[in-house]
């Protein structure tokens, strides 16, 4: 059967109704974010932790199911070829928005709101998050309070980046007109407590613990929600947070249950809860840094400018720490059935996944020792490789997680008995996925050799995730240290690869490009695929509408959720 098309010409599914219920009739909804947010606003992190409780309150002009479909929000519908909504030369997407929808101050919201919010993320120093999600574009031109034209520079045969999924919302024009550019981070006021157009707005912030949300008075859907407020705590670490769930009940949802097998399965048997799981694109990743962490170059430290990496520098080294790793012992002790070994940035959906680098599911220890041989890394007396009388030793940093400790734990051994020492740390989650500019301890500063995290893509689509390593998304000092090129990886041949993909129609063409760019990133040994992992989350029995959407918000649809009587 043929199935190659134009993307732009899709066909989109859309949500089921919900069944109607008395608007804040459940009380109070519980949540437990065990990685507490520390910003309201989505373009200060990119990160869940942070993104998933502001899409209570923002939201995008479209967003993703739990099966990767394109459904409208604050659009009216999704804009075709078929429904004159994308233009014959694909340089046009014509967004019409929902006339039905008013900021919870009460004030209307209009196509200015969307061109406000292109210019705010793409601003000059303003180090916004996601400004990758805007690239390609010329202009965004309002053609009336309700039709906003986005107008790229060249054709753009998937043009569902900008405005869709909850890490690009629409924030008010009239909130943010003064945080532009470099102010950015300076608006405490607005990114602590946004006006939106979702269920909920914000009651009250402590970043790095707790959020408390009341009801949107002008939200647009009768009947919801459901809860009249919802409360997402933050701190402690997963067993806590599942504990609240399954065995005491004093939450009603917990989220990223990253678990040992067996003590999720024995957390279950309580019968007071139940996972709520699915498999999107999920990955646990090593970053190996590129340049230099040492604390003796200040602020060029682990930037582009402060040097290359001491010891990662040497592609031999990065692919010999890779060859040692036995990813299917990881999956098998740490992850069970929700985790299984990976050699790929993109695990899904199928047509995108390569099998170029699947060798990588056999350790080849001896191969390793090898390339740090070749490398000219010679084992000293206790063992550990030397060179140029400088021990090979590296600084290995993550998320305080059991399962993350447990990594580590594992890795720093099978690094050692290939002659490579590691030093241990962790952090708070809260801190580590922050976007604290001044805090050291960020993914973003990377003051480190390694870092570990999950990351994954919004929708089905591989483009807008494939950018984060572009040269342009590296992290640094003049980006307010935003940026998702968490290795600093700079690949003129990958930048290319990029630019195509914006121009490339047909799926088979895009799953080609997306395959060549993941087999560049997985080759060049700076992202190491570990697991392939299924987003775990509980709830508790009573707490109904819930369904897990690995491709955007864990929270997309809490609107919907409800407690049985």
């Amino acid at each position: 059967m043929k199935t190659a098309r134009f993307l732009a010409g899709a066909a989109f599914a859309l949500l089921p109704l919900a069944a109607q219920a008395e608007r804040g009739a459940d009380g109070e909804l519980k949540i437990l974010y065990w990685q507490a947010a520390s910003t309201l606003n989505p373009y200060l992190s990119g990160i869940g932790k942070e993104v998933d409780a502001a899409a209570l309150v923002v939201e995008p002009l479209a967003r993703f199911d739990p099966e990767g479909n394109l459904v409208p929000l604050l659009a009216s519908e999704i804009p075709t070829k078929e429904n004159g909504g994308i233009s014959p030369d694909l340089t046009v997407i014509t967004w019409k928005l929902r006339p039905d929808v008013t900021w919870s101050d009460g004030s209307p919201f209009t196509a200015r709101d969307v061109i406000f919010t292109w210019k705010y993320c793409t601003a000059t120093g303003a180090g916004c998050a996601t400004s990758n999600a805007f690239d390609g574009i010329g202009d965004v031109v309002a053609k009336d309070d309700l039709t906003v034209e986005i107008r790229f520079t060249q054709p753009t045969p998937y043009p569902y980046i900008p405005f869709v999924s909850s890490t690009t919302p629409i924030l008010q024009e009239a909130q943010f007109r003064d945080c532009m550019g470099e102010k950015i981070a300076s608006c405490t006021g607005q990114n602590f407590g946004p006006i939106g157009t979702g269920p909920y707005v914000v009651k009250d912030f402590k970043p790095n613990d707790v959020v408390i949300f009341a009801m949107n008075p002008a939200f647009r859907d009768t009947g919801k929600p459901h809860f009249s407020s919802v409360t997402i705590k933050g701190g402690g670490d997963a067993m806590s947070a599942a504990r609240a769930v399954f065995e005491t009940g004093e939450a009603d949802y917990a989220w990223n249950l990253q678990l040992s097998p067996d003590i999720f399965e024995q957390l279950t048997t309580a019968g007071k809860a139940r996972p709520v799981t699915a498999f999107g694109s999920m990955v646990e990743y090593l970053f190996l840094n590129l340049t230099d962490p040492s604390a003796d170059l200040g602020d060029k430290r682990s930037t582009v400018e402060g040097g290359p990496n001491r010891f990662l520098s040497d592609i031999r080294v990065r692919k010999a720490l890779s060859l040692a790793i036995d990813r299917g012992e990881i999956a098998e002790v740490l992850y069970g059935d929700q985790g299984k070994p990976t050699c790929n940035v993109v695990p899904a959906p199928a047509q995108y996944v390569s099998t170029a680098n699947d060798g990588c599911l056999m350790p080849n220890v001896d191969q390793a020792k090898a390339l740090l041989d070749e490398a000219g890394w010679i084992p000293g007396a206790d063992g550990i490789r030397e060179k140029d009388g400088q021990k090979l030793n590296l600084s290995f940093l993550t998320a305080t997680s059991g399962v993350r400790q447990d990594t580590q734990v594992m890795l720093k051994q099978v690094w050692k008995d290939i002659g490579v020492d590691v030093d241990l740390r962790n952090v708070s989650g809260s801190v580590f996925f922050g976007g604290d500019a001044g805090n050291p301890d960020t993914r973003q500063k990377f003051q480190a050799d390694i870092e570990m995290y999950t990351d994954n893509s919004k929708g089905l689509d591989q483009e807008s995730y494939l950018n984060k390593w572009t040269c342009a998304a590296i992290p640094s000092p003049a980006t307010q240290w935003q940026g998702s090129n968490m290795p600093r990886y700079c690949s003129q041949d990958y930048d290319a690869l990029s630019e195509t993909f914006r121009q490339t129609d047909t799926i088979e063409a895009r799953a080609d490009l997306a395959r060549k760019m993941n087999d560049m990133l997985v080759q060049s040994y700076t992202v190491i695929p570990l697991i392939h992992r299924g987003n775990v989350s509980g709830a508790t029995n009573s707490l109904q509408g819930v369904a897990m959407n690995p491709w955007d918000s864990e929270l997309w649809d809490v609107a919907d959720w409800s407690r049985a009587k």
